[in-house]
């Protein structure tokens, strides 16, 4: 049997067997290796388990001694970065997982608001796309309890500008939502614009370099693969300039650059590559239509006889001097040819005396030349208000002769009524049936609610007759139907069909026979009521196209859409001409001025935009609507003044020309007042509500603001200012 090994003089001997038991003499052996479990340190005179940065210390003590001087300094290079138990430690923001985003995006967001006051406006514009493409990555990342936690903790600074935004991007929770989400979508497949000045970039580079390890290198990946960040000289663009920078930081509200967005632009240019030439705009001829030579010398011979049998007052110009100041106000602008312009039908005897009717109209109009000494003119609302509606009714129209409103409802039926309570007659009827004739009319064909109604071109008719009378009424449904009324049978005489989702507006141009639809399926289409088929597609925005208007010389049409873009495209061909980004919110309106040179957009937010078509330039925001949506707007025939109403139960007028300020603050209720008139020529007043049970709602008046009429808890669905600059306004009244 074998002696069990002994040490002795640090030599290990043991006795090697015989066959027979005995044991022989010594012999070498070589030493056993023992097992993890039974190896000891003595530390301190207690033993313990050997720790990692012991074991580092042995290896690095014997890598210096044989003289692997860069085996050592690599090993202690990584070894800095590990915990006691050998674990790594995370010295960087970027290596520690979900919340690397929400800790980059802490470090920015108080960056900028320690940051100077003049750079601050700029710097928050990176705010909201940061916080969209974080989210998005995380969820990505598949980080699901890191990216509610990130939404949750940081929408409430975006509420106030992207509330729809923040309600469709709260559904994602999984990778495969951001293919199928809308919103993500647009995100994801494209890339942020902001503009920046260089001083406000070089500040920004400087941060990111800076606080590189503490959240920097994260907000730098967000930054170069999912923005275009474009840097301007203080000098080459005004509203970068010293005083621009000044008057954004003393504004309480941020608002987006006219280029910011997705894919962006540059200022008012509808294209949107980053190349050479993007900075080039399309020339625009604006100016107004004249009438071929046969049609002018018709309505000039009929313009005479009107002289000879009502001569013109004392001090007033005659129908033949005010014919001849606009024709040669129109020659010197810059019109369109024939060729520019899509075909029209040859003028008829009704397009004769319709002309002849805005002459006269437009001589003897109240006249409106924008607010002069601090006193805004006295301009007259009268208000239709629909009362037992259940909220039924969802848009209305006034007819330009000023006989008939009509309203469309979620029932699926539109009711047509005379303005003035007066008879209208009806289709014939069978002898066995009562055909007495009543105010108003239904007219049923449509299997969805109607979402717009909109009455042909027409004027008053002279003497009582009925040759420029409105004749035809245009309704769009969720049916994805367009039909065309006839106002004298009362039925449908054509259905228009070409949409592939509901339609959401419709408009007749200026001189009839054309009309614009804009739809769920992102386009606008241009038809002709003598076709079935569309003409012109338009294509171009990202989501809904829910808005819709001509320019007065047909030649161009507008369309809005809850991209919070307004793009304007040319009829011909339908090409993009210009393209408007600045809203906060999904528009809600669109018009153009009489003269052609401005449009106004307002979106659900409350503000109003005027763009100078010509240069694609932002000219103001007007503000005093309350939350909910800017419904209507119309111009005065000088194209000085807007009127607008909306959600909040007011008819507001505004003042083009005058600059605004962000200034003039006030409180006004939301769902309407008391009925009084509240004059802006000075800070509004806070105005009870209607039966005082709701507290009212601050919102920012700026200082062109001219005068409001609140209304009792009624929301204006549409303002429309007649030729003589008389105002119509409807809505349903709502308890």
């Amino acid at each position: 049997m074998s002696a069990p090994a002994s040490h002795s003089g640090g030599n290990v001997q043991s006795a090697r067997p015989t066959t027979n038991g005995s044991s022989a003499g010594p012999m070498s052996m070589p030493p056993q290796r023992p097992s993890d479990a039974s190896i000891n340190v003595g530390t301190g005179g207690q033993s313990g388990a050997m720790s990692q940065q012991n074991l580092n210390g042995i290896v690095l003590e014997y890598l210096s001694k044989k003289g692997y001087n860069r085996t050592e300094a690599m090993l202690r290079m990584e070894s800095a970065n590990q915990d006691v138990d050998g674990r790594p430690m995370q010295t960087r923001v970027e290596d520690s997982g979900g919340v690397k985003y929400g800790k980059a995006f802490d470090l920015f967001r108080n960056w900028i608001e320690e940051n100077l006051e003049i750079y601050k406006p700029d710097l928050r514009r990176l705010l909201w796309p940061v916080f969209v493409y974080s989210f998005l990555e995380l969820v990505s990342e598949w980080y699901p309890k890191e990216s509610r936690t990130f939404f949750n903790n940081y929408k409430e600074i975006f509420e106030n500008e992207h509330e729809s935004d923040l309600r469709v991007l709260q559904a994602i929770a999984l990778p495969e939502h951001v293919h199928e989400n809308p919103i993500a979508k647009i995100y994801h497949s494209q890339r942020y614009r902001v503009t920046l000045s260089q001083t406000a970039f070089y500040n920004l580079i400087g941060f990111l370099e800076h606080k590189e390890k503490e959240g920097g290198a994260v907000l730098v990946g967000v930054i170069q693969n999912r923005l275009t960040v474009v840097t301007v000289e203080r000098t080459a663009e005004e509203q970068f300039s010293l005083a621009k920078l000044i008057e954004r930081a003393q504004q309480p509200e941020n608002f987006p650059a006219e280029d910011e967005g997705i894919p962006g632009h540059n200022p008012g240019s509808a294209n949107i590559t980053q190349g050479a030439g993007t900075t080039v705009l399309t020339r625009l001829k604006l100016g107004q239509i004249t009438l071929d030579q046969e049609s002018r010398q018709d309505v000039l011979g009929d313009l005479q006889d009107e002289d000879k049998v009502n001569p013109p007052a004392p001090g007033q110009p005659s129908l033949v001097e005010a014919f001849e100041q606009r024709i040669k106000r129109e020659e010197s602008e810059d019109v369109p040819g024939r060729t520019e312009l899509p075909p029209r039908p040859p003028p008829l005897a009704r397009d004769i005396a319709m002309e002849v009717q805005r002459m006269k109209e437009n001589r003897d109009r109240f006249r409106i030349s924008s607010r002069t000494g601090g006193v805004g003119p006295g301009v007259s609302v009268t208000m239709f208000t629909f009362h037992n509606t259940n909220d039924s009714i969802t848009c209305l129209d006034f007819s330009a002769d000023y006989r008939l409103v009509a309203a469309g409802f979620d029932m699926h039926y539109i009711r047509v009524w005379s303005l003035d309570g007066s008879p209208l007659p009806g289709p014939p009827q069978p002898d066995d049936q009562d055909s007495r004739p009543t105010a108003s009319h239904r007219l049923i064909g449509h299997s969805g609610p109607v979402y717009n109604v909109s009455f042909a071109p027409a004027t008053p008719s002279p003497d009582k007759q009925d040759i420029t009378e409105c004749k035809y009424l245009l309704s769009c449904s969720a049916d994805m139907s367009v039909r065309l009324w006839s106002l004298e049978s009362w039925a449908c005489v054509v259905v228009y069909k070409g949409h592939d989702g509901p339609v959401w507006d419709v408009t007749w141009g200026p001189y009839g026979h054309y009309f614009l639809t804009g739809s769920l399926d992102r386009t606008a289409r241009l038809w002709s009521t003598d076709r079935v088929d569309y003409l012109r597609l338009f294509v171009g925005h990202d989501r809904d196209v829910d808005h819709v208007c001509f320019h007065p010389n047909n030649a161009y049409v507008f369309t809005g859409s809850c991209d919070k873009m307004v793009r304007m495209w040319l009829v011909t061909n339908g090409y993009p001409v210009r393209m408007f980004t600045g809203h906060a919110g999904n528009i809600t309106a669109l018009a153009c001025s009489p003269d052609g040179k401005i449009l106004a957009s307002a979106d659900d937010s409350g503000t109003i935009i005027l763009w100078d078509l010509a240069p694609g330039k932002l000219l103001k925001r007007m503000r005093g609507h309350g939350k909910g949506g800017i419904w209507s707007l119309t111009w005065s025939v000088e194209s000085t003044v807007i009127v607008s109403g909306g959600a909040d139960g007011t008819v507001r007028v505004w003042d083009v020309q005058l600059p605004n300020d962000a200034s003039g603050q006030g409180r006004v209720v939301g769902e309407g007042g008391a009925g009084q008139k509240i004059e802006g020529t000075t800070q509004v007043s806070n105005v009870p509500g209607a039966g005082g049970k709701k507290k009212a709602k601050e919102v920012v008046v700026t200082s062109d603001q001219i005068s409001a009429f609140p209304t009792k808890k009624s929301p204006v669905y549409k303002v429309m200012f007649t030729q003589q600059n008389l105002v119509l306004a409807g809505g349903a009244y709502l308890p």
